[in-house]
């Protein structure tokens, strides 16, 4: 929970510094919010697993304790320089360019498990904040981006040398993703996918239980047959160690008498009648707390399950689930259909008699896409990641009905070189909860 939130809010803050101010495609320019849907969507699949577990408080709701996966689970954001040095020796043949300008500020970001005392699994993001530009291409003053991010799945091994202090190293796959460009239709930087080695090493000062500050080192080499160079990170971040919550406060947000549905089924129709206005108010230059998508969605209709699996005492609720969805484009009406798995963040944000009110927010969705090419755009391949935020209620003495409103996305997260990115307007759900 802390996890993603934290991601949330630090991705929010850099698309309104960024957005604004730097003419870059806003599917790419904050993509390594990838970094919270690949990570994001593991804990939660994983999490499938164990909805059916019996907590220790048999006679109470056991939800109010974390789910027994996430319980040994941690999350980390790491920034610092980062240095990748493209030169003119990475474009093709036959151009140059007067300048390439590399800007150095990244953020590794990081979601792991703790299988055994200072052994465990991680998942990591890495990117620069801004991309490297080519500026002056064959004298012609014409600038272009190379958008490149590095993803990470790597054992970490901690020594402890006193009770606050550790050194680390980490080794494990490597996965770089690089986005280049062409002028006249012909390539200048090309786009390139491969997978390598990733190694690191670091130190980390334990503040206390929860939290600890780490000094990391990480490296991932780069390949000359496809002139991409290597990857170095030298950074400073915090790491949020998740830990069992009292039985205590577990029996305390158990005792409230406040409804949090435990299984809610839902229908929805999607219709672009009313413009793509939201999709765009919430995306881009507008309020950046969203991802938009140059192709459009015409219409669609979708069938949800969830299921609760942790609630606080009064606002904040995790749902886990899936659902399967058919989808008409815009311009071509193509027809295709998405099969999702999606994590669901719910906050409560006002309480009456009749109706609870929330707003809720989804990222990390693995998802299934029938068709790769939509509106003549190739969107990636079958694998993609679903996104969707909006506003809802409970209604009725035990919380039966539900209604929502929603926007939805959905995007690649940049790990295939295309990625333009599916708009889908508003989506009208009714659902039933027991």
């Amino acid at each position: 929970m802390i996890g993603a939130v934290t991601v949330f809010l630090f991705d929010y803050q850099l698309r309104f510094i960024f957005v604004s101010n730097y003419q870059v495609h806003p599917e790419l320019l904050f993509m390594f919010v990838f970094f919270s849907r690949l990570c994001t969507t593991t804990s939660f699949v994983l999490m499938m697993l164990i909805l059916n577990a019996q907590d220790t408080v048999s006679t109470r709701d056991s939800r109010t304790q974390y789910p027994h996966f996430l319980a040994n689970s941690y999350f980390s954001v790491n920034m610092g320089y980062i240095n990748y040095p493209f030169t003119n020796v990475h474009m093709e043949s036959g151009y140059s360019a007067g300048k390439v300008h590399i800007p150095n500020f990244g953020v590794r970001m990081i979601i792991g498990y703790s299988f055994l005392p200072g052994l465990s699994a991680q998942i990591s993001y890495m990117r620069p904040i801004l991309w490297v530009e080519y500026k002056d291409i064959n004298v012609n003053n014409s600038t272009r981006s190379v958008y490149m991010n590095v993803g990470g799945l790597t054992l970490k091994y901690r020594h402890a040398l006193s009770k606050k202090l550790s050194l680390f190293g980490e080794a494990g796959l490597g996965i770089v993703t690089r986005s280049g460009f062409r002028i006249d239709d012909e390539p200048v930087v090309t786009d390139a996918t491969y997978s390598t080695v990733q190694t690191g090493v670091g130190v980390d000062l334990h503040l206390n239980e929860k939290w600890d500050l780490g000094f990391t080192g990480v490296y991932t080499p780069g390949r000359s047959s496809v002139k991409q160079p290597p990857v170095s990170f030298i950074s400073v971040g915090f790491r949020y160690n998740m830990r069992p919550l009292s039985q205590e406060k577990v029996i305390e947000n158990a005792s409230t008498g406040l409804i949090f549905p435990k299984n809610l089924l839902q229908v929805g129709y999607t219709t672009n009648a009313a413009g793509y206005g939201v999709n765009n108010a919430l995306s881009g230059d507008g309020v950046p707390i969203f991802w938009g998508g140059d192709i459009e969605i015409e219409k669609g209709v979708s069938l949800h399950y969830l299921r609760n699996v942790f609630h606080t005492k009064k606002v904040f609720a995790l749902d886990v689930g899936g659902g399967l969805s058919w989808w008409r484009s815009s311009k071509n009406k193509d027809a295709f259909f998405t099969l999702s798995l999606m994590p669901v963040l719910r906050f409560t944000a006002v309480r009456t008699k009749p109706a609870d009110f929330y707003l809720f927010y989804s990222v990390a969705g693995p998802t299934y896409i029938s068709k790769v090419k939509i509106d003549d755009q190739v969107s990636g391949k079958h694998f993609t990641f679903m996104d969707y935020m909006g506003i809802g209620m409970f209604a009725g003495k035990q919380r039966k009905l539900n209604a929502e409103i929603n926007i939805n996305h959905y995007s690649n997260g940049n790990i295939y070189a295309q990625n333009p990115g599916l708009k889908i307007p508003l989506t009208f759900n009714l659902g039933y909860t027991w």
